[in-house]
């Protein structure tokens, strides 16, 4: 407010001093016949003023001749230039404008933190570890991600995804190979980053994109299902138990939907989840709380919870290495595509104009996984629904929100452990629900009957695998699928027309190709398109509307044109791309023969 004022008080002192004067640069103002402080207040107003400007030139200008309506103008355009000035270039603006991303990115933070333990617990579970494993992994793999990643927006914990992973290393080794794993599958990710293989996302298709996304949101939302079961089975609503679990959930999500039209400052899961914190202990309210399903230990606070730094307790040999690298590439591989994927659906939702680095994030998802293992943590990578949570709250604008999700975990582990343990599961629980709805890609069921059907094939296909395998393998598998299904289409694309020329000296027949030629397409180039011994003397292959795409597309070319030589008849290649000769001339070379024109089996016309 103090600061608005000055504001306003610097921006009226310098109109009102400068509405009197005719140009709009910077110039000193000396009255003639008065002094400075009578005629700032109208007093003995002068007739005259000598202006100088910043170039020294000096103007002499009769106040009285300039008509009021010269003088507004002049008012109004030094008006608009300082309020343009003070909104868009000075110091305090930008002060006042930042301190508001901070302070919504920090609120932020603070909401995904809470969502972030019940999975971070749960994932140490399946790893086979203490919960506060999981916590700390969240806590350095958060923050150091979020600093050094491709995005502003992601949020990275220990994961479900890489925990099933490395839940074998675990039960067979114990847990100090799990942060040997967790420091391995970091350098690798950090040597992808470097190689820049993480720009081999572009190759996946939008459909399967949808897949992992809807498979995702049904795997999310069978994790939270577990909170709502007891004994194996679903609650009843008729027990104490089963209608508070549930009607706090409900709770919860109304107040989600109900809090953005009551306040904008508060993020409304971060206001959810207090207020249902509150109801349940002014209720007492016999619901699950995060320190009944983590156990009472996770939650003792104090410095005695935070981890030890160091290289884990495991024989330093190849047997190590032999042990551990399988586990360490296929979590390394499973951490940077479900990161990637979650930073590209983040391009989409978050509407400021900037793309995530594949590069950068695979680097700083694999800093967070070697710190993280060398605290004693299990690795992760990023989770989409965190990140999802953090973006609707108004935090995809700042890296702030994700280091502050992890400062503020931290800090509620060490100092504020008895309130974090007060926090009822259930009430987490309907934040997630409502991010796995906001997940799942609605429209793309409508569109499975207007779209190809191979891809509405892999749509299903990789939400089904998602669900049932693995997010890894249903990827690998939709893409494969897309790309078989691709080449089938264009194989099918390589068109053929013929003419005949007949001379007294010379009987020629041209192939006028059109569409790719590559290992889809060159079986029916030489079964149904070319037949050499009905062919006359002479001919000619224009590839003017075709290219030349890989090995098997060489192959072929020389192989019909070795055919045609040996029952005595030439063959003439024309329009070929640069690159479509350098492949034949390089293939030439590879096969240990002259690529001098002379030695090929057809001429390049």
């Amino acid at each position: 407010m103090k600061l608005n004022f000055i504001l306003f008080a610097a921006t009226f002192s310098i109109t009102t001093v400068s509405a009197w004067s005719k140009p709009l640069l910077p110039v000193a103002i000396k009255p003639r016949g008065g002094d400075a402080k009578q005629f700032a207040y109208g007093e003995n107003k002068p007739t005259s003023l000598k202006v100088e400007p910043e170039n020294n030139d000096v103007e002499n200008i009769n106040v009285e001749s300039i008509s009021s309506e010269q003088k507004q103008q002049t008012s109004n355009s030094i008006i608009a230039k300082i309020n343009g000035f003070l909104q868009t270039n000075t110091l305090a603006n930008k002060v006042i404008r930042d301190r508001k991303n901070f302070t919504k990115a920090s609120l932020s933070g603070l909401s995904v933190s809470l969502a972030m333990i019940p999975e971070a617990i749960a994932f140490a579970f399946v790893a086979g570890v203490n919960p506060l494993v999981g916590l700390w992994t969240t806590v350095v793999l958060g923050f150091v991600a979020a600093t050094l990643g491709g995005r502003a927006g992601i949020c990275s914990s220990a994961s479900g995804a890489c925990s099933v992973v490395i839940a074998g290393l675990c039960a067979s080794h114990g847990p100090a190979y799990l942060s040997v794993c967790a420091v391995m599958a970091g350098l690798l990710q950090i040597l992808s980053g470097i190689l820049g293989i993480g720009k081999l996302m572009t190759l996946i298709p939008h459909p399967v994109m949808l897949g992992f996304v809807n498979g995702l949101a049904v795997v999310m939302t069978k994790a939270q299902l577990v909170h709502f079961k007891t004994g194996g089975s679903l609650m009843s609503l008729t027990t104490p138990l089963g209608a508070s679990t549930y009607g706090i959930a409900a709770f919860t999500m109304i107040l989600i939907k109900v809090l953005p039209k009551l306040t904008k400052t508060i993020p409304p899961s971060l206001g959810a989840v207090t207020i249902s914190s509150i109801v349940v202990k002014a209720l007492s309210l016999p619901v699950k709380t995060l320190a009944d399903a983590a156990g009472a230990s996770t939650f003792v606070g104090g410095w005695s919870v935070l981890p030890k730094i160091g290289f884990p307790k495991v024989p330093f040999s190849m047997e190590t290495v032999k042990v551990v690298f399988p586990y360490a590439l296929t979590m390394a591989a499973v951490g940077c595509l479900e990161s990637l994927l979650t930073m590209q659906l983040l391009d989409g939702i978050i509407d400021d104009g900037k793309h995530g680095s594949a590069e950068k994030e695979c680097v700083g998802q694999g800093s967070g996984n070697i710190l993280a293992g060398l605290t004693g943590g299990i690795g992760g990578c990023a989770l989409l629904g965190q990140s999802i949570i953090n973006v609707q709250n108004g935090g995809g604008i700042s890296r702030w929100s994700g280091m502050s999700m992890a400062l503020f975990l931290a800090l509620g582990i060490v100092l504020g452990a008895p309130l974090l343990a007060s926090v009822p599961v259930a009430s987490l629980a309907g934040v997630m629900l409502l991010v796995c709805h906001s997940t799942f890609n609605w429209p793309s069921l409508r569109l499975l009957r207007k779209i190809p059907k191979l891809d509405a094939a892999v749509i299903a296909i990789v939400s089904i695998v998602t669900v049932i395998e693995d997010l890894a393998i249903a990827v690998l598998m939709g893409t494969v699928i897309s790309a078989l299904g691709f080449a089938y289409q264009q194989s099918n694309y390589l068109k053929s027309k013929v003419t005949f020329s007949s001379s007294p000296d010379l009987d020629e027949k041209t192939y006028y190709l059109k569409g790719p030629l590559f290992f889809g397409s060159t079986r029916h180039l030489e079964q149904s398109v070319v037949t050499p011994k009905a062919d006359p003397s002479s001919i000619v292959f224009d590839f003017s509307e075709s290219r030349i795409m890989d090995h098997s597309a060489v192959d072929v070319i020389y192989s019909l044109s070795e055919k045609y030589k040996l029952i005595g008849k030439t063959v003439s290649l024309r329009g070929l791309s640069n690159r479509s000769t350098d492949l034949l001339l390089r293939y030439r070379k590879q096969e240990n023969h002259s690529p001098a024109p002379e030695s090929l089996p057809f001429q390049l016309i």
